[in-house]
C-alpha cells in the first residue's frame, strides 16, 4: 500500500471511529489507538498538503482565529416556536390543528437549551454553518462548527444540496468540568451550559471553540434537493441514515399520548446528557404543515411545552461559607431535603451578603426552594409566618474560615473576598496565576501539574516551589526523572524574571500586568516599593487611589510577608532593570492584527512599551500604526479607511531597531 492509500485508509477508520464515538456513543477504538492513527494521518499530511482535504479528522482542531463573523442569509427561515404553559394551552393549540387536520399524528421530542444552527451540505460535503439569529438573517461559525465531532463533515449518497437544522448544546459533565477548570484559573463560572454553548460558538478563534467539546442534536431537514419525505420522521429516520446525530423522538396520534410522553420528559430529564427547557410538539404529515402555514412570528402546526419551575417548601438546617478559588466566599443554605427536578435537593445557594440581607433568611426559617434554570437550587422567599422564634440575622463572618486572614468587599459589586497571599483555597489558582506566563512563566507547571503538587502537599504556598525535591517531583503520577528535572530547571530559571513579574504573580486585586510594569520602573525594587506611601504611588501616572490602597494592604499583611520572605529565601529576582531613555514612542499606540509569524503579540507588545509606546486591541483616529500579519480583517481595514500607517512585520522590527 503506497502513501497516499495509507492516508485514505486512515481517514476512513479514523471517521467511522469518531461516528461511532461521538454518534452511536459505542466506540468500537481505543483512545490510544484513535491518538496513535490520528498522529500517522497529521504526519502523511504534513508531508502532502495536497492531499488534505476538508472533510479530514484532522480538520477539526480548530484554525486561524477569525477577525469578526460573518452574516449569512438562511435559504429557509430558522422559525421559533410558540410556547405553552400547561396542558389546557397544549389542548387548544390541538384543538387549533384539528380544525384543518382530522385526527393528527404528532410528534414528540424533547426541547434542547442550547443554540440553534443551519449545516449547509453541497455534493455531501459540509460547506457553512450559521446561527439563528433573528430566524432570516445569522453569523456564519462554519470553523466552530467544524469542531463539533458529532457533525458530519461528509455525508454519504448525498443530495446536490442539503440544508438541515440542529441545536448545538454542552454536554452536563463538560460544563462542569469547564466551570472548574475556569475557577482554577480565577474567571467568572458560566451561568448554565447554553450560555456556555453560546459563548464558546461565538469565539473568534475556533482553537477555543474546539477544547470545549460541543455536542449536536439535528431535529430537522431545512431544504434537501430532489428528496421527497412524506413525514417528519421519515426525515429523522433519513437524518440518522447519513450519519446525522438525531433528536430522541416518539409519534403519538392522541393528545392524551402527547401528555404522557411530555410528562415522562419532564420526569427523566435528569437522564439526559444535556438541558433541556421543555418539549416540542410538531405535526408528523409534511403535507398538512404545509395547509397549517405560519403566522408573523411561528408556524401553526408546531409548539413548545415550557415545564413550570416546581417551588416546595423546606427549611433550612444551617448556614455555611464556602472559599472559591478566587477568594470569594459564598454562603450555602444547608435544607431539609427535598425533591426537585428530578434529584434530591439538601443545598441552596445564597449568592451572597446581600442577598441574605434583602430576604432576611435566617436558620430555623422554613423557605421556597427552586432549581434556577433546572440546574441551581436557590431560595425564593421566607415563609415568615412560620419563622420560630428566637432567630437572629445571620452575620458574614470578618475572617476567611480557611485560613483566618481578613475578608473584605469588593469596591464594585456584592462579593466578599479573602485577602491571603497563602490561603489554602486558592491554592490551585494562586499557583497557577504565580507560574503563568505573564507572570513567572514556569513552563511546564500547568495546572494538572499544579494539581498534582498540591495533591501530593508538596507546595503549600507559591514559595514552596523553589524548594522542592526532585526525587519527590519524580514520584509523583506521570511525571518521572525527566519531567521532574525539566520541571525544576524551569522554576530555577524562573528566579531570574524581572520584578514587574513577580508583582503581577502575587495576584494583587487591581494591580495587573500593566500596574505592575508601572510600578517596577518607577521603585525598581520590592524593598522601595514596600517603603512607599499612598502620596507616591498616586504619583505615577495610570496608578489609582483604589490601586495604590489595593497595592499597600497587600503589602502589610502577615501571609504576603511570609510569601516574600520565603521567596528572597529562595533568591527570588526582585529588582527591575533600568528602561534607559529610549521613549521614542512615548504618546503612541500600536495595533496588531493577523496571523503573526516573526514574533508573538506578547512579544511585539513587549518591544513597544520598552519603548515607551502602548499596544491596543481596537483601531480608532487616535492609533498611531497598524501591524498586520496574514489574514488580517477588520482591523486593517478601518485602518485604511482612516488613513493609518500599515506596517509588515518587517517594517516593524525595523522600526523597533
Amino acid at each position: 500500500m503506497d502513501e497516499k492509500q495509507t492516508l485514505e485508509a486512515l481517514r476512513r477508520e479514523l471517521t467511522q471511529a469518531g461516528y461511532e464515538y461521538y454518534v452511536l456513543d459505542e466506540p468500537t477504538m481505543s483512545d490510544y489507538d484513535y491518538d496513535h492513527k490520528l498522529r500517522a494521518l497529521e504526519e502523511l499530511e504534513a508531508a502532502h498538503p495536497e492531499w488534505v482535504t476538508p472533510d479530514s479528522p484532522t480538520q477539526r482542531v480548530g484554525g486561524t482565529p477569525l477577525e469578526s463573523f460573518q452574516q449569512v442569509t438562511h435559504q429557509v427561515p430558522l422559525e421559533s416556536l410558540q410556547d405553552v404553559f400547561d396542558f389546557e394551552e397544549l389542548r387548544a393549540f390541538d384543538q387549533r390543528v384539528q380544525g384543518a387536520v382530522p385526527e393528527p399524528e404528532y410528534v414528540v421530542e424533547p426541547k434542547v437549551d442550547g443554540l440553534s444552527v443551519a449545516l449547509e451540505y453541497e455534493n455531501g460535503l459540509f460547506v457553512r454553518g450559521a446561527t439563528r439569529g433573528d430566524g432570516r438573517v445569522g453569523e456564519d461559525v462554519t470553523e466552530n462548527l467544524r469542531t463539533v465531532r458529532s457533525i458530519p463533515l461528509k455525508i454519504p449518497d448525498a443530495p446536490d444540496r442539503l440544508i438541515v437544522r440542529g441545536e448545538v448544546f454542552m454536554p452536563k459533565k463538560v460544563f462542569h468540568a469547564l466551570n472548574e477548570e475556569r475557577e482554577r484559573r480565577g474567571e467568572a463560572p458560566f451561568a448554565n451550559p447554553r450560555n456556555a454553548a453560546a459563548g464558546s460558538l461565538r469565539q473568534l478563534d475556533p482553537k477555543i471553540a474546539a477544547s470545549r467539546r460541543l455536542d449536536i442534536l439535528v431535529f430537522n431537514v431545512q431544504w434537501a434537493e430532489g428528496e421527497h419525505f412524506e413525514t417528519h420522521a421519515e426525515t429523522l429516520e433519513y437524518l440518522h441514515r447519513k450519519g446525522f446525530k438525531v433528536i430522541p423522538h416518539d409519534s403519538c396520534t392522541q393528545i392524551d399520548q402527547v401528555e404522557e410522553r411530555i410528562a415522562q420528559i419532564g420526569e427523566g430529564r435528569e437522564n439526559f446528557s444535556f438541558d433541556i427547557d421543555g418539549a416540542v410538539v410538531k405535526l408528523n404529515s409534511l403535507s398538512d404543515r404545509e395547509r397549517l402555514g405560519s403566522t408573523a412570528k411561528f408556524p401553526r402546526w408546531a409548539a413548545a411545552y415550557k415545564y413550570p419551575p416546581e417551588v416546595k417548601p423546606s427549611k433550612v438546617i444551617d448556614i455555611t461559607i464556602q472559599v472559591g478559588r478566587t477568594g470569594v466566599l459564598t454562603p450555602k443554605a444547608v435544607v431539609e431535603p427535598v425533591r426537585l427536578a428530578g434529584t434530591t435537593v439538601t443545598n441552596a445557594t445564597l449568592h451572597n451578603q446581600d442577598f441574605i440581607a434583602e430576604k432576611d433568611i435566617r436558620i430555623g426559617d422554613t423557605v421556597l426552594v427552586r432549581k434556577a434554570g433546572e440546574i441551581i437550587p436557590e431560595i425564593l422567599s421566607v415563609d415568615l409566618d412560620k419563622r420560630p422564634d428566637g432567630t437572629v440575622p445571620y452575620e458574614f463572618p470578618k475572617i476567611c474560615p480557611e485560613c483566618g486572614a481578613p475578608v473584605e468587599r469588593d469596591e464594585e459589586g456584592a462579593h466578599i473576598r479573602c485577602t491571603g497571599a497563602e490561603c489554602p483555597a486558592q491554592l490551585l489558582r494562586t499557583l497557577a496565576h504565580f507560574a503563568s506566563r505573564g507572570a513567572m512563566d514556569i513552563e511546564g507547571l500547568g495546572i494538572a501539574v499544579v494539581e498534582n503538587l498540591v495533591g501530593a502537599d508538596l507546595v503549600k504556598t507559591p514559595g514552596d516551589l523553589y524548594f522542592l525535591e526532585a526525587d519527590k517531583v519524580a514520584g509523583l503520577e506521570r511525571m518521572g526523572k525527566r519531567s521532574a528535572q525539566k520541571l525544576l530547571s524551569a522554576i530555577e530559571a524562573s528566579k531570574s524574571r524581572e520584578l514587574s513579574r513577580l508583582l503581577f504573580a502575587f495576584g494583587i486585586r487591581q494591580v495587573g500586568e500593566k500596574a505592575a510594569k508601572l510600578l517596577a520602573r518607577r521603585f525598581h525594587t520590592l524593598e522601595a516599593l514596600e517603603q512607599a506611601t499612598l502620596e507616591e504611588l498616586t504619583a505615577i501616572d495610570d496608578v489609582g487611589e483604589i490601586t495604590a490602597q489595593s497595592l499597600l494592604d497587600w503589602l502589610s499583611r502577615s501571609q504576603s510577608q511570609h510569601l516574600i520572605a520565603r521567596l528572597r529565601e529562595a533568591g527570588v529576582n526582585m529588582t527591575e532593570p533600568d528602561q534607559g531613555e529610549d521613549q521614542r514612542f512615548a504618546g503612541m499606540t500600536f495595533v496588531l492584527t493577523g496571523a503573526l509569524e516573526k514574533f508573538t503579540r506578547d512579544e511585539a507588545a513587549a518591544m513597544i512599551e520598552a519603548r515607551g509606546g502602548k499596544s491596543a486591541g481596537s483601531v480608532s483616529k487616535k492609533t498611531a500604526y497598524v501591524v498586520a500579519g496574514e489574514n488580517a480583517g477588520s482591523k486593517l481595514r478601518k485602518a485604511q479607511e482612516l488613513g493609518i500607517p500599515v506596517l509588515t512585520e518587517d517594517e516593524f522590527l525595523d522600526m523597533m531597531n
